[in-house]
């Protein structure tokens, strides 16, 4: 099972530092993987219970990108894991797939784990059709290597990220399977992820954990959640 915390643009260095000290007293199951995706700035060599990934990379070892972050950069951290495809990078930075999926070759090639996010908008779930949903996470792996051995798939509505509002286990299953269909990778669940839905998300079939937001930024919410998935 795999719980990973998105911080995105929250906590600074000293203030991640605090929580990996607090995450090491909580400890580590031996069935859960632990991931921390902090913002750059909170990137170092830490001693953790967690894998520290990346929230992002530009697809170049390094190079003239303004306001980037490159191989070179994560290499110093030793940093091998990353997320990409998330659906803020897609819908308030404009990243399409092409070029997502040029990031995400990039970091195929040099070994990287790779979180791969994909997730349908609220204006497709209201259609309430399947085939539609269907359509438009397969539009979001084009040009992605579903076979890739490092690869973890998200499954994150774009509708019900940072809203509050969680999907309905029979619309979080329905994705995940046919996300089956197309990847052996394992599959998570991403979209208001809290302790109070936790238990009942990761009970349901072909979820292999959580991609957590909001509520993973209080280490001890995500403590909590790393028990319950344990006492599972």
């Amino acid at each position: 099972m795999i719980l990973a915390a998105n911080f995105k643009m929250n906590h600074t260095r000293a203030s991640t530092k605090l929580y990996i000290d607090r995450l090491q007293i909580c400890g580590k199951p031996e069935n859960i993987q632990i991931y921390l995706f902090p913002p750059f700035t909170a990137l170092d060599r830490y001693e953790s219970v967690a894998v520290i990934g990346a929230q992002n990379g530009y697809p170049a070892r390094n190079g003239s990108y303004t306001g980037e972050i490159g191989l070179e950069q994560l290499e110093e951290f030793e940093i091998k894991t990353i997320l990409l495809g998330h659906s803020e990078r897609r819908h308030l930075l404009g990243e399409d797939q092409e070029f997502i999926a040029k990031k995400f070759d990039f970091y195929k090639q040099a070994g990287f784990e790779i979180f791969y996010c994909v997730g349908e908008t609220l204006e497709v779930r209201k259609s309430g059709s399947k085939e539609l949903m269907e359509a438009y996470l397969e539009a979001q792996l084009e040009g992605i290597d579903t076979a890739y051995e490092k690869l973890v798939i998200a499954y994150e509505p774009v509708w019900a990220i940072g809203t509050g509002q969680s999907a309905t286990p029979q619309d979080i299953q329905e994705a995940l399977a046919y996300l089956r269909t197309k990847s052996g990778a394992p599959l998570l669940y991403g979209g208001s992820v809290k302790p109070q839905n936790i238990a009942q998300i990761l009970e349901i079939s072909e979820c292999d954990g959580a991609l957590i937001g909001t509520a993973s930024w209080d280490v001890e919410q995500f403590c909590e959640m790393i028990q319950i998935a344990k006492e599972l």
